[in-house]
């Protein structure tokens, strides 16, 4: 497995031989699904036929089995309601299949690189993972939730409890970096023949028919000296699960790459820090209309730092994230929201260091911090800044990947993006339809938020098993 987010850990889970059963005399409000479940209570739902069981199933994502295995869990929580989990954990050591968890970070993925004060879009309650609620875990440390909702912080250490707590930590690698997955012939490994095989790139996965074939995954582990150590795995299945946190997106504009123009908030939060920017300065300028800008704003506001937000939609598209989001559960969201339509250039509000520039774009940044925007009728004009973040997304780093995976894509033309163009998987296996052996889980299939990525560790898991009772040691 490549990645150690909430779909790596989830999957390694699932893999370490615990296994999700029906649970006798429990109850599920959606009764053609428990008259499913009822008929085999003793079959495994990773032995089950999850295309049958997630037939017919509707919510928030696209996945049928992602919303089985939501709704498996946590059965009434779109309506409020608090029902139990219908599923009970058997441990049972003799099914686990050996697996290595590959990460950067500690087990958590991405939660780590983000500011851990942080609070969440979903619910707490979403955040968990199998068979350890998190709102208990919080509750062990004595904390309530803010608002139903978590801190980056909570969600990072939850991750590296649950990973102790079920004991999976001998199946994950820290510190390890992937540059290379390729596949390559068994033959070839004992022939010690691995060097041609780099030299002939006419096919991109080096295929041949004839010969059995394995993933070779080459990468470097950092040692606590700092050094660098090589690996080779050879594998026959690979997970990639490395999430889309990688690679921000560039406006791709002239002087982008000027030393006061930035791509993660991280910068806002280091440049307040040592004091670079501050209530005299000259305005922050934002660069986009999603829940990163947002929490850029609400921290520079917290700050009293002026900031000027760039955005190229309408403040009423519906394609906005703040118009899909109720207001009573995300109150700050909704009050950048109310910012971005009552504070802009033309009529000055209620919001003192604070301009909204809808429907304008960047054109370009000069060396003396002067940027030029340009708003929807061709007119330019000029604003002296201090820094400014560009948060309009990020896309997955698949570099260590032939062709940078967009042979996997939906769209083979086009790079890899979770929203736009995510990999090609089997909905029921979240194997690629392009190269067999690989899956694809979490944003990279196009699964954005935890509470669903665990569907595919699921349909991952159940595949797998199936192999490997196919092909008993």
């Amino acid at each position: 497995l490549s990645g150690n987010g909430p779909s790596g850990i989830c999957l390694s889970y699932l893999l370490s031989g615990y296994t999700p059963y029906f649970k006798r005399h429990s109850h599920h409000p959606h009764p053609i699904l428990q008259r499913k479940l009822e008929e085999a209570p003793e079959v495994s739902v990773l032995d089950q036929d999850l295309e049958y069981l997630s037939e017919g199933l509707e919510g928030r994502s696209h996945s049928p089995v992602a919303l089985l295995f939501d709704t498996l869990q946590r059965p009434d929580t779109d309506f409020g309601g608090t029902a139990e989990s219908v599923l009970t954990w058997w441990h049972e050591p003799d099914r686990a299949i050996p697996h290595l968890v590959l990460g950067r970070n500690a087990p958590g993925g991405a939660w780590h690189s983000i500011e851990g004060s942080m609070v969440t879009l979903s619910k707490g309650d979403w955040m968990g993972l199998p068979d350890l609620p998190f709102k208990e875990w919080l509750k062990q440390k004595r904390r309530g939730l803010r608002n139903n909702r978590a801190t980056a912080e909570d969600i990072a250490q939850y991750y590296q409890h649950y990973v102790m707590k079920k004991g999976l930590q001998k199946n994950f690698r820290c510190g390890t970096v992937v540059t290379s997955v390729r596949k390559v012939s068994a033959e070839s490994i004992s022939n010690h023949t691995q060097k041609d095989l780099q030299e002939d790139s006419d096919s991109l996965w080096n295929s041949n028919e004839k010969s059995t074939e394995v993933f070779q995954v080459d990468g470097f582990f950092k040692t606590v000296e700092g050094d660098k150590e090589p690996f080779s795995i050879y594998a026959e299945n690979v997970v990639l699960a490395t999430g889309t946190y990688d690679n921000p997106t560039w406006l791709g504009v002239k002087g982008e790459n000027l030393s006061y123009v930035h791509h993660q908030l991280s910068a806002l939060e280091e440049a307040v820090k040592s004091n670079s920017v501050g209530i005299m300065s000259d305005p922050v300028l934002i660069v986009g209309a999603g829940l990163t800008a947002a929490d850029a704003i609400l921290f520079a506001h917290h700050c009293n730092i002026p900031v000027i937000h760039v955005f190229r939609r309408r403040v009423t598209d519906p394609g906005l994230i703040f118009n899909q989001l109720p207001k009573i559960m995300y109150p700050e969201y909704h009050k950048v929201h109310q910012m971005m339509k009552e504070q802009t250039a033309a009529c000055a509000g209620p919001y003192e260091c604070y301009i909204s520039l809808p429907e304008h774009h960047v054109l370009s940044f000069g060396k003396d911090k002067k940027c030029i925007l340009q708003d929807k009728n061709g007119c330019q004009k000029a604003y002296k800044i201090s820094m400014a973040l560009v948060l309009t997304g990020s896309n997955p780093n698949l570099s260590f990947l032939p062709n940078n995976g967009i042979d996997l894509a939906i769209d083979s033309d086009q790079p890899v993006s979770s929203k736009r163009n995510p990999i090609d998987v089997d909905p029921f296996t979240y194997e690629c339809t392009q190269e067999k052996g690989l899956y694809a889980l979490g944003p990279l299939a196009g699964d954005n938020f935890v509470r669903f990525v665990q569907g595919g560790a699921l349909a991952a898991a159940s595949s797998l098993v199936k192999k490997a009772n196919k092909n008993p040691p």
